[in-house]
């Protein structure tokens, strides 16, 4: 017997569009909430068209459906609605009147031009938790850009601690290889949505949430925020090893490199046993991590020679025996054929609704499962990825639309 959910109970009506804002809905749907995305008729969320890669047909060919959307939109159902049109702003509105959350990613003041801010809304459901999700937020001399996650990596000095220092081949700032700051977003924006539901419980109000990915991207620096703010010194990019550990880096092996991440002294003397070179570990110089970090110049050098004389495998095996951190630096299809991503189940397979198939041509699509694993209500998948429009007529129907009206609506362009 399948176990319950965690929020069957929670309706979310979802006008986001991209990543951040979708993640979060993709969270809470994960989660068991009843997620009803809006998407403009005929084009849908951008993410649809964000191609290559594309989807795959039965016979293995490409579709004209971009992968990047299935990655934040499980588990939702899709609606069509013009809500440039005051008719399609009162559907809206009778959605929102029945929904426990919204989340939007307009830009600011962008939704008042339809009525659809918080402040018009909330006279409609006062219980609505209402989540705004901006490059800027809502106020500051910013609020009115439009902000991307690329913008932010770089405007809040993520880009400048990434990447190799200046003066050495390939050196200078990089992106990080996801768009982090808009999955970063996403959970802080499924996070304040819990606790304004838990708030709700108390008061029986809603309220509004501003969410910010410059907000965001400055409080993901952590440990790097945390040193400039209380030391004045500007961090800098040094590729893979750690600002306040060593050896914490790659290393190279005899057969390519493996990644080793020692985070105690214990694990250090472990290790320069397993390397045959226990006297490294009592040199005053390399004995305390403080130590290491400020001889890391001469440190890891001599590493670096230890470790190119055995195999990425040996290395792997001899130190995992001795409880020292250490692995292979995986490309993506390694990391999915690994044996704890499998134990695991990591990669998913939703098969698509007959509607979806005949309106895509794409039978199932595989994604990763959600991360959160909760004893008594795990997340469940019910839905694999939507087509565009593919519950508008359950949805409207569920308002109390007939068959007649909601033809009338299509007919009219409204959905």
């Amino acid at each position: 017997m399948s176990k319950p959910a965690a929020l069957p109970h929670i309706k979310v009506l979802d006008l986001s569009r991209v990543l951040a804002g979708p993640w979060c809905t993709q969270i809470l749907a994960d989660l068991g909430a009843d997620v009803v995305k809006i998407e403009r008729p005929g084009a849908g969320d951008d993410t649809r068209h964000w191609g290559p890669p594309f989807l795959k047909d039965a016979q293995g060919n490409d579709t004209a459906h971009a992968a990047y959307y299935a990655c934040a939109n499980r588990n939702k159902r899709s609606i069509t609605v013009d809500i440039a049109k005051p008719e399609g702003q009162a559907l809206i509105r009778q959605l929102a009147e029945q929904s426990d959350v919204l989340v939007e990613n307009f830009k600011v003041g962008g939704l008042a031009h339809y009525g659809l801010d918080y402040a018009s809304l909330k006279p409609v459901n006062p219980k609505l938790i209402y989540c705004s999700v901006t490059g800027f937020g809502q106020d500051g001399p910013y609020a009115e850009r439009a902000g991307y996650d690329l913008m932010v990596q770089a405007m809040s000095g993520m880009m400048s601690i990434t990447g190799r220092p200046d003066e050495v081949p390939g050196g200078g700032p990089q992106r990080v290889g996801v768009a982090l700051t808009d999955i970063f977003t996403g959970v802080y924006a499924s996070t304040a949505i819990l606790a304004a539901l838990e708030v709700r419980h108390r008061t029986g109000e809603g309220q509004h949430i501003d969410m910010s990915l410059l907000d965001v991207g400055m409080a993901i620096l952590a440990n790097q925020a945390g040193g400039f703010l209380n030391t004045g010194k500007v961090p800098q990019r040094q590729g893979n090893s750690h600002p306040s550990l060593v050896p914490y880096q790659d290393m190279p092996t005899q057969d390519g490199a493996m990644l080793l991440a020692i985070g105690n002294d214990g694990q250090f003397a472990r290790f320069c046993e397993v390397a045959g070179r226990p006297e490294l570990a009592q040199d005053a110089r390399y004995a305390s991590n403080p130590q290491r970090v400020l001889h890391r110049e001469t440190l890891v050098p001599q590493l670096e020679a230890i470790t190119r004389t055995r195999s990425t495998a040996e290395w792997i095996a001899a130190l995992e025996h001795r409880a020292v951190p250490c692995g292979p630096i995986n490309d993506i299809g390694q990391a999915f054929a690994d044996a704890q991503v499998q134990a695991r189940g990591l990669a998913i397979t939703q098969a698509r609704s007959p509607q979806a198939l005949a309106a895509e041509g794409v039978s199932e699509i595989r994604s990763v499962a959600s991360p959160l694993r909760l004893s008594a209500t795990p997340p469940v998948l019910h839905r694999a990825p939507p087509a565009l429009g593919e519950h508008t007529e359950e949805v409207l129907a569920g308002l109390g639309l007939d068959a007649t009206r909601i033809a009338a609506l299509r007919a009219s362009g409204i959905v």
